[in-house]
């Protein structure tokens, strides 16, 4: 099954946003080939799918911030990490998220 076909099928419940961690940077403008060590933990993410939102106890629906594509900075640390297809996502909850970046 082909991954973009599995991330149609793959809905996330509730308030929970599927991300794709943003690949680091292994080589610096001066072209110095970087070890993993010193790379850090990525924050910057795109949104792959979004859940439909939670209910309120009063009934209404609140909708998530974010939409599938966009650009999103992330927590140091927390997520869920899901693989599908042999590559690795991970799942926040939408007031997880830090910030949305704008185009």
């Amino acid at each position: 099954m082909a991954a973009a076909a599995l991330l149609r099928r793959f809905k996330p419940m509730f308030d929970r946003v599927l991300v794709e961690r943003a690949v680091a940077e292994t080589k610096t403008k001066g072209g110095i080939l970087l070890p993993d060590k010193s790379l850090g933990k990525i924050l910057e993410a795109t949104v792959v799918a979004v859940g439909p939102g939670v209910r309120t106890e009063t009934g209404s629906f609140i909708a998530p911030s974010v939409k599938v594509g966009d650009k999103i900075l992330l927590p140091e640390y927390g997520g869920t990490t899901v693989k599908l297809e042999e590559k690795e996502y991970h799942l926040f909850r939408d007031t997880d998220i830090l910030a949305k970046f704008e185009d």
